[in-house]
């Protein structure tokens, strides 16, 4: 198990406004473990009591709508924490957590991460920012949702994949998503998703084998209407 201070992933996140003290404080108390691809991190409605920072993998966040449907609001990448929100407000999850590939992830226990809260500024203020990061996030999915086509949507979730996300030595992006999980992403019908991602593939924007997606024409995508 990896310490905390000697760990790069904190670069990533609000735990590099801590001192090697701190960090060798909570490299004490946290618990390492590895996540199999599909495997609930937590679920909606649970009491998390501490934070995951991610070292390895990849899990969509989502929400149940009335209808039963999942919404999801985010993917949670290497270096991101997960559950700040939940316990700075000490409130059970608002989301669900489900590892798209395999993962390892360390949990911190919450007494630790309020201590920092409560004794360091910088690391205080960190987080603040991360969470106004999220929430201008959270603004621009909803005037999308109201103001793009489905198509536009999905056009910008195949052009954040490949942005933020490492391709194999053929190309194809590795992060793997079932057409459920881009329908959920853009608020669609699996259908309209399967449907959509095949008038790409004709248009030569993306090249399909598979589950697995290659972005052909990035400015392509862009111009979609």
């Amino acid at each position: 198990m990896s310490k905390c201070d000697q760990c790069i992933i904190k670069q990533f996140n609000s735990l590099k406004a801590l001192g090697k003290e701190d960090l060798i404080r909570i490299s004490g108390c946290k618990t390492s473990r590895f996540v199999n691809k599909g495997e609930v991190l937590f679920r909606e409605g649970e009491s998390i009591n501490g934070v995951y920072c991610v070292k390895d993998g990849v899990c969509k966040l989502s929400k149940l709508s009335a209808n039963g449907k999942d919404q999801i609001v985010k993917l949670v990448v290497r270096g991101d924490l997960i559950g700040q929100r939940s316990l700075v407000s000490d409130e059970k999850s608002n989301l669900t957590a489900i590892a798209l590939n395999d993962m390892e992830v360390c949990f911190i226990p919450k007494n630790e991460v309020m201590h920092d809260l409560t004794n360091n500024a910088k690391f205080s203020l960190d987080m603040l920012q991360e969470m106004a990061k999220e929430l201008k996030t959270a603004d621009n999915i909803i005037v999308d949702m109201a103001q793009k086509s489905v198509k536009q949507r999905l056009a910008d979730v195949l052009i954040y994949l490949q942005e933020t996300f490492d391709k194999d030595d053929n190309g194809f992006l590795n992060v793997i998503l079932s057409r459920e999980d881009y329908a959920n992403l853009v608020g669609t019908a699996t259908e309209s998703a399967i449907r959509i991602l095949s008038q790409f593939k004709k248009s030569g924007l993306i090249f399909t084998k598979g589950k697995h997606v290659k972005i052909e024409d990035l400015e392509g995508l862009r111009r979609v209407e």
